[in-house]
């Protein structure tokens, strides 16, 4: 009867020693799923506020920006010079 039971030893008892536990494999599956569900629906809901734009486009006068610089500065905290 005790012949049965074996002491699992070589390669079956190394590759069971890398593998991560099924738990931690389900965790990081769910982990990603949610990352990539999360991911699309940004990508379909856009930009957050109306005004934004992506990195490589421009609007306006050319500045990149979006605009003002000092000047609009200088007419908030002075009121022109």
């Amino acid at each position: 009867m005790d012949e049965s039971r074996q002491t699992s030893s070589g390669a079956g008892a190394v590759l069971r020693k890398l593998v991560p536990p099924p738990a931690l494999c389900g965790f990081l599956l769910l982990l990603v799923l949610m990352f990539t569900v999360s991911y699309a629906v940004g990508a379909a809901a856009g930009p957050v506020a109306p005004g934004m734009h992506d990195t490589g486009t421009s609007q306006g006068d050319g500045d990149p920006g979006g605009g003002g610089g000092t000047d609009d500065m200088g007419d908030m905290h002075g009121g022109g010079h």
